[in-house]
């Protein structure tokens, strides 16, 4: 019989894989679940998989899963004691938090202060000084103004990433080499961060050429936090990423040690209830990490880390949030072999990766021991056009890298869905690359390899 949870019916502000996974998680903990969905997915996994759905509105996310309004009076109308935002949407959004709270339910998450605070990346990165954690060298507060970010520039030396202060995605960002690049850059970056997430406030850091994109995922319970090991992260076109790893076996055990301890330290620091993830870069000529942001929500990318530790990290911030403390200390959570994860979009990548939303035809997934497949699709379900193109995640697991990626590439080629274009191309072609193949890749790595033809000449 499954564990009874504190959280008795669970609502889920969330679309598309994500949903299904959230569902998956609360109703092995015997929590009754209640899926929100759009116009759009009335036809969606989801709503037939939850215990009770609810429709909140057309199918613009701006009128559905973004009206905050509209969502905290469906779960209050099926009387629901929790909301799970997922990822995306409003899962960062500390209003949503307080909404929910004042009309008396659980939000599966952090703190709406936690999140205005390690949401802001100027914020952010106080808090992580504040805590001991190194940070690349970059601006003091938020910028507003050009006379603003070219003084800090001077301070900081160029070359400069200017970066949104609020939202992720890599919205806002640009690379200045040298002040004529910034006084033309910095404006659009502003107008970008505005229009994305309603705050053009920008701030600079140094920018590190070639880093690793490293983060380490942890789990808190507001008292308490634990790690649950890294994720690498660099595979990334367009500042998204696209494969990820757990772990990442560029780090030797000593900086890894300190980088999951400096995630551990931030955490307690935040008071952080829930999964969380710390992003750093890792110079790797110069073994030196620096924490660049912190997310406070479920990633993506989360299965790999599961993968490797055996836990259900979406059951243990569902316990977290309510009220319950960490069921495991440090030393209880162990590292076993490695896994890859890839995400199934739907896109050509042969044709600069244009959007490809369909019906989905026939399908073929791979199946066996380490292999991993999160999605939300079923035969005859017409991909909506309105939402992001991701239709799952292909995850592998095996003793070793090495492995992994042979266990990749051959779940890739089981892997069929008739009626969409599909990245499984990318993903295929990478698996096979001597770069990767050797660990020899960084966060700029993949967009001159597709500009070289690398894609194109694959069969």
């Amino acid at each position: 019989m499954a564990e009874r949870s504190a959280i008795k019916r669970l609502f889920i502000a969330n679309r598309g894989e994500i949903a299904v996974r959230i569902i998956r998680a609360a109703q092995g903990l015997g929590i009754h679940t209640i899926q929100a969905y759009s116009e759009a997915d009335a036809e969606m996994l989801a709503v037939r998989m939850a215990d009770e759905a609810i429709c909140v509105g057309p199918a613009q996310a701006a009128k559905s899963y973004l009206n905050i309004e509209a969502l905290v009076q469906a779960a209050r109308d099926r009387d629901a004691d929790a909301v799970h935002p997922g990822y995306g949407f409003l899962a960062e959004n500390a209003g949503f938090v307080r909404a929910i709270e004042a009309a008396g339910m659980r939000f599966v998450g952090p703190s709406a202060d936690t999140i205005d605070r390690m949401g802001d990346k100027v914020s952010a990165r106080e808090a992580a000084q504040a805590a001991g954690v190194p940070v690349v060298p970059g601006s003091k507060g938020r910028i507003e103004t050009l006379e603003m970010a070219l003084a800090a520039a001077d301070e900081i030396g160029y070359p400069v990433m200017i970066k949104a202060s609020a939202g992720g995605g890599g919205k806002g960002i640009r690379v200045a080499k040298n002040a004529d690049d910034l006084a033309q850059m910095a404006p659009q970056a502003q107008a970008e961060a505005k229009a994305a997430f309603g705050d053009g406030g920008l701030y600079l850091e140094r920018a590190i050429q070639s880093p690793r994109h490293i983060e380490v995922q942890i789990l808190g319970d507001g008292t308490d936090a634990v790690h649950c090991f890294e994720r690498e992260c660099s595979m990334q076109r367009r500042r998204q990423k696209v494969w990820e790893e757990a772990g990442a076996v560029c780090l030797d055990e000593g900086i890894r040690d300190k980088l999951c301890a400096s995630a551990v330290a931030l955490a307690k620091a935040a008071n952080y209830v829930g999964a969380g993830t710390l992003e750093y870069l890792y110079d790797s000529a110069a073994n030196e990490f620096f924490f660049i942001e912190m997310n406070t929500r479920i990633q993506v990318e989360h299965p790999v880390t599961e993968m490797i530790t055996g836990l259900d990290l979406v059951q243990e911030m569902i316990r977290v949030s309510g009220g319950e403390k960490l069921r495991f200390t440090q030393d209880q959570i162990v590292r076993d072999g490695h896994a890859i994860e890839v995400r199934i979009n739907a896109e050509d990548p042969i044709l600069q990766f244009m959007p490809f939303p369909g019906q989905v035809g026939s399908m073929r997934l791979p199946e066996g021991d380490g292999i991993r497949f999160d999605h939300f699709l079923y035969e005859g379900y017409q991909i909506p056009p309105f939402y992001d193109s991701l239709l799952g995640k292909l995850v592998v697991h095996a003793d070793t890298r090495a492995e992994a990626i042979v266990k990749l590439a051959k779940a890739l080629d089981e892997l069929s869905i008739d009626g969409l274009k599909t990245t499984a191309p990318l993903h295929r072609a990478l698996a096979a690359d001597i770069s990767v193949l050797t660990d020899s890749f960084h966060t700029q790595w993949l967009e001159p390899w597709l500009e070289a033809g690398n894609l194109t000449a694959t069969p």
